[in-house]
């Protein structure tokens, strides 16, 4: 079924062990194939400790409990071909044991090296709990290290026969936008974080079902000669000495994936380690090992983790499978500042909470909502100095310019709107549409942990009496509602309202004129609930 060799060997012959194990060895060293070894055996006792196998099967076990050990048998064996004394047998088992207390006195010292490193993670993670992003270093880049990123991402080596579409796509097209200062979409956001890295020397590793291409066709890592199909890189071109960037088409089995990228970040914590879902809902079939490891495990083991899911996210009317990243879990599971979830608005965003994540003195995992229709929207777009300046910022506010700019004085305002994601470009238009010039409207871009301090500065701009309204596009009983409602009630001692889909069993409809008016209904009732 697997097409691989497979060797069925008696677990109570160490010898016949021993061999078909080194074979496996050999085999996978010279061919690097695959070779399975088969070990017939038995469980001796329950498989724990308040199991008691006999209940179930007391025959089995009651010659089970008779059978001496694989030890005790291979002994006698050894001695009856005359291989082994009775003396000989005794000094092997005291040096056996003697190894055993050596490896347990390593095993604690270890532990206590450890327990010293642990101690300093918790010292630096207290930076994460006191508003750390004041902290943080600085996440901008400089233009000559923009100017050298994008050279390598529009260099065709010579002898490339390059698509002409790609060409136009990703070579002209790119260096048009950077002569021009912009407007940057968010995949060259995301190589330009990705490449600025590589030149400091952190490397990055990216693994994903159609990862290398994009599956919405943004990223194109590596380009395909027209003639050859022989694969190239461009972020692997930038300068003479950089880090390694790993681009992965990962098979559609999600445990296992982000499963082995969840160990590799664990090993690698000085890399840029990025799982992607196709789709942000394709991390259903990852649920176990965001729940068991990835949002716990630094509370249960004291392991961090600084690996970043990137998990497209937003209602375009492609029906409830291709919808939602499920953001209310991740948010359910936030405590203890163990995790940071984001849904960021524009490329300038994505950028700096990328490098940010390399940037700082402690790791933590990273959950990012990422855009499906926003990749290529010309509102959603970012400058040059977008990058060569500034950080990333956890909450956008509406500033008192802003309204001012409208026509509007900031004591006029009577409706404060929170949200958070691509429902908020729904909401600018639908104020410039209207001509509405009474309310302000808040970006929340990290929903945890969130910063309070910024977020009160915001909505206190503007007048005690106005209303706050929270607004989002997944249904009630979704998204950020549940999490945010009562922070944001604690926070400012009013009421909140709420806009956006009712509670339902399913992340969205199927129909893309249900979608149309669900989105056009919640997007008018932030500006009237």
């Amino acid at each position: 079924m697997i097409e691989v060799p497979i060797l069925h060997v008696n677990g109570e012959d160490p010898l016949a062990l021993k061999f078909v194990t080194e074979m496996a060895l050999d085999f996978r060293q010279e061919f690097g194939r695959d070779f399975v070894v088969d070990m017939y055996c038995y469980r001796k006792y329950g498989h724990q400790e308040v199991d008691e196998p006999s209940f179930t099967q007391p025959d089995l076990y009651a010659r089970i409990d008779k059978r001496p050990s694989v030890t005790q048998i291979y002994k006698r064996e050894l001695l009856d071909r005359g291989v082994l004394t009775q003396d000989d047998a005794a000094s092997l088992e005291t040096e056996f044991q003697l190894r055993l207390e050596m490896a347990l006195e390593y095993i604690k010292a270890l532990e206590k090296q450890k327990a010293g490193e642990q101690a300093k993670f918790k010292e630096s993670t207290a930076i994460f709990q006191s508003k750390y992003s004041t902290k943080s270093k600085s996440t901008a880049i400089s233009e000559e290290t923009l100017r050298t990123i994008v050279d390598g991402l529009t260099r065709v080596p010579e002898g490339f026969h390059i698509l002409p579409k790609v060409k136009r796509m990703l070579i002209d097209r790119r260096r048009q936008i950077f002569e021009e200062g912009g407007p940057y979409d968010w995949g060259f956001a995301e190589a330009l974080a990705f490449g600025a890295l590589l030149l400091e020397n952190i490397p990055v590793r990216l693994s994903g079902q159609d990862s290398r291409r994009g599956t919405f066709g943004q990223r194109h890592a590596y380009w395909h000669d027209a003639k050859t199909g022989a694969p190239y890189n461009p972020l692997m071109q930038l300068a003479e000495k950089q880090a390694r960037i790993c681009v992965y088409n990962s098979l559609l089995s999600e445990a296992a994936v982000l499963g082995f990228d969840y160990g590799y970040s664990l090993d690698y914590p000085n890399m840029l380690c990025l799982w992607e879902a196709q789709f942000g809902d394709f991390a259903n079939g990852a649920q176990t090992i965001i729940d068991q490891f990835i949002v716990s495990a630094e509370s249960k083991w004291q392991r961090p983790s600084g690996i970043v899911l990137l998990l497209p996210h937003g209602y375009e009317g492609q029906g409830p499978e291709h919808s939602s990243a499920r953001l209310e879990r991740f948010l359910q599971a936030c405590a203890e500042d163990n995790i940071q979830v984001c849904n960021p608005t524009t490329p300038a965003q994505y950028f700096h909470v990328l490098r940010r994540q390399m940037k700082r003195d402690f790791i933590k995992p990273l959950i990012l909502m990422t855009p499906k229709s926003l990749l290529r929207a010309d509102f959603s777009t970012s400058r040059t100095e977008d990058f060569t300046s500034g950080k990333f910022h956890e909450i956008i506010p509406d500033s008192v310019a802003a309204v001012a700019g409208r026509g509007s004085k900031p004591d006029k305002i009577q409706r404060v709107i929170l949200c958070s994601g691509k429902v908020y470009f729904d909401l600018i238009a639908h104020r410039e549409k209207e001509k509405i010039s009474n309310g302000a409207i808040i970006r929340i871009e990290q929903l945890y942990p969130l910063d309070e301090k910024q977020l009160r500065a915001a909505v206190e701009a503007f007048p005690k009496e106005a209303r706050l309204v929270w607004c989002q596009e997944e249904s009630q009983n979704m998204g950020a509602w549940s999490f945010i409602e009562p922070r944001l009630r604690a926070m400012f001692g009013r009421e909140v309202g709420y806009a956006g889909r009712n509670a339902s069993a399913s992340p969205a409809v199927g129909a893309l004129a249900l979608h149309k008016r669900e989105q056009a209904c919640l997007i008018a009732e932030a500006f009237s609930v």
